[in-house]
């Protein structure tokens, strides 16, 4: 194995960079119950219509932000509505057809 000799100005510009990229990680990896989806992504991730979509926010079925003609719904917000209507498996026998 090969040995590297990096200055101290070297060593500090390498950690600096270090420090960015791990910044940056962490503001990509921030927790699903803030971010939020614009209209588009929420109509992608539920596989739904936008007709849908409106007639869920008027019955109040998901919550949702509203700034001008742009909607956003937060992730946590889109995961209460999932776990809300998630229906248990009957049975875990394994049946022979």
């Amino acid at each position: 194995m090969e040995a590297i000799i990096l200055s101290t100005q070297q060593y500090k510009e390498l950690v600096n960079r270090l420090d960015i990229l791990n910044k940056k990680l962490e503001e990509k990896q921030k927790s699903p119950d803030d971010t939020f989806l614009d209209n588009q992504e929420f109509l992608q991730l539920m596989n739904i219509s936008k007709r849908t979509a409106q007639t869920w926010r008027d019955e109040g079925i998901v919550s949702f932000s509203q700034i001008g003609s742009k909607i956003y719904y937060r992730m946590s917000d889109v995961q209460k509505l999932l776990d809300k209507n998630y229906k248990q498996a009957f049975s875990s026998k394994k049946r022979n057809y």
